[in-house]
């Protein structure tokens, strides 16, 4: 795993002092106003690397790129890499060789915002580091947990009631349909056509107080509707009493009179 991992670049600054500092008497911290901090003893550019959970500080040569010394950080802040109490652009890191030795070196920037880049570029990586640390334990944790078995056992079977079923082919049946009358009717099949209601017969009552009309002047042209009229003519004539169609009568011949000379006019039309 060690050998799969790669080193990333986290932050690069073009300048950066280094001073020698002298040892610390108390535990107040590091002040950097006991640095020659005009006079740097190196001067050259900083490189923040990380490879896998642990950060890097290179400080290398501008030209030649050729490494002067290296921090290895396995904690921020811890005491690989510490603020000093009385300015914000300098530090003390701790570097280390390949035989084990190690020093405490100061550094600084000319510019503050480069010490600001260098602080958070440090604060973002450990960052990662303790979330990737939680999301181990987490997933650790869910394997040693004893797993549930959702999986039917031979023979085992469920059932399950779905409601508002009303047939089985799933189909819901047809709103009626409100025809003439208030009656309820269902709609007609595909291509039938709907039956209109019969009409009912005219009453007895209708029948007795309708008044036939007067006859017409027969002529050879209306022969047949003369025949028809002749047909409905007794139905009516025993239907009514003569007393009451001597009287209506009466009625009609008076007006007639009153009329000058007016043609009599053919009738076609037949009484049901």
């Amino acid at each position: 795993a060690a050998e799969l991992e790669y080193e990333s670049v986290l932050c690069v600054k073009p300048d950066v002092n280094v001073y020698r500092i002298p040892p610390r008497t108390s535990n107040r911290g590091y002040r950097a106003s006991d640095w020659k901090l005009d006079h740097p003893d190196w001067t050259g550019r900083l490189r923040v690397t990380s490879k896998g959970k642990t950060a890097y500080i290179k400080l290398e040569d501008k030209v030649s790129g050729e490494l002067f010394a290296q921090a290895p950080i396995d904690q921020y802040p811890g005491i690989a890499v510490e603020t000093v109490a009385d300015s914000s652009r300098y530090f003390v890191i701790r570097i280390q060789d390949g035989t084990g030795r190690s020093a405490f070196i100061g550094i600084g920037f000319t510019d503050r915002g480069d010490a600001f880049d260098f602080n958070v570029s440090l604060q973002d990586h450990f960052k990662w580091v303790k979330q990737e640390t939680e999301i181990s334990k987490e997933s650790q944790e869910a394997d040693t947990r004893p797993k549930l078995d959702l999986g039917f056992k031979e023979g085992q079977t469920i059932k399950l009631n779905i409601g508002n079923m009303t047939s089985k082919k799933g189909g819901a049946a047809k709103p009626r349909v409100a025809g003439s009358g208030g009656l309820s009717l269902l709609p007609p099949p595909p291509g039938g056509k709907i039956a209109v209601p019969p009409i009912p017969p005219p009453s007895s009552t209708a029948i007795a107080n309708h008044v036939t009309p007067p006859p017409v002047q027969k002529s050879s042209n209306a022969s047949g509707a003369d025949i028809l009229l002749d047909l409905d003519a007794p139905a009516s004539a025993s239907k009514a009493p003569a007393s009451a169609t001597t009287d209506l009568w009466g009625d009609f011949s008076t007006a007639s009179s009153t009329v000058p000379n007016q043609a009599p006019q053919q009738s076609n039309w037949v009484q049901f």
